[in-house]
């Protein structure tokens, strides 16, 4: 996992034997166990690393009004009870213009309202609640709905 993993040498003395991993990669998920020799003692702890990926098809860029997928999977165990999407804090209603299926979200044409932080909420049968935010960048037009503009003779125009 070299070199996305590294340990604090001067935390060591502390007792704090963390490992660091930057950045996460879906494979990584999984149980990592670790043992501290010290003074003839052994300690060692367990810890299960969860990951959650939001995926986005096509892969950028997005240009506006070409549909795409946004995709929330997750390492957790239990089975998907229900996905809720936000955008920019507020929840999105999965019908119309967006479809939730499966962990996914379609948009059918994006607008350039759409970009902007996308959070994933997954919810399992076990009642945890796992979600990841995606920030969508979306090439397009954000001018006038008019597609006329005046200017003055001798001025500059946007």
């Amino acid at each position: 996992m070299r070199p996305r993993v590294s340990v604090q040498d001067s935390a060591l003395r502390n007792g704090n034997f963390s490992l660091r991993i930057d950045p996460v990669q879906s494979e990584d998920a999984g149980l990592y166990e670790a043992w501290v020799a010290y003074n003839q003692e052994v300690q060692s702890c367990q810890v299960e690393l969860g990951v959650i990926t939001v995926t986005l098809s096509p892969p950028s860029p997005v240009l506006e009004n070409e549909p795409l997928l946004l995709s929330c999977n997750s390492s957790h165990r239990a089975s998907l009870v229900e996905t809720r999407w936000f955008h920019n804090g507020r929840l999105v209603p999965t019908s119309g213009t967006f479809r939730s299926l499966h962990g996914a979200l379609s948009f059918l044409r994006p607008a350039m309202s759409d970009a902007g932080s996308w959070r994933c909420q997954l919810r399992y049968s076990d009642n945890e609640i796992i979600s990841a935010t995606y920030n969508l960048q979306i090439l397009g037009f954000d001018g006038p709905t008019n597609p006329v503009v005046y200017a003055a003779a001798g001025s500059a125009a946007d």
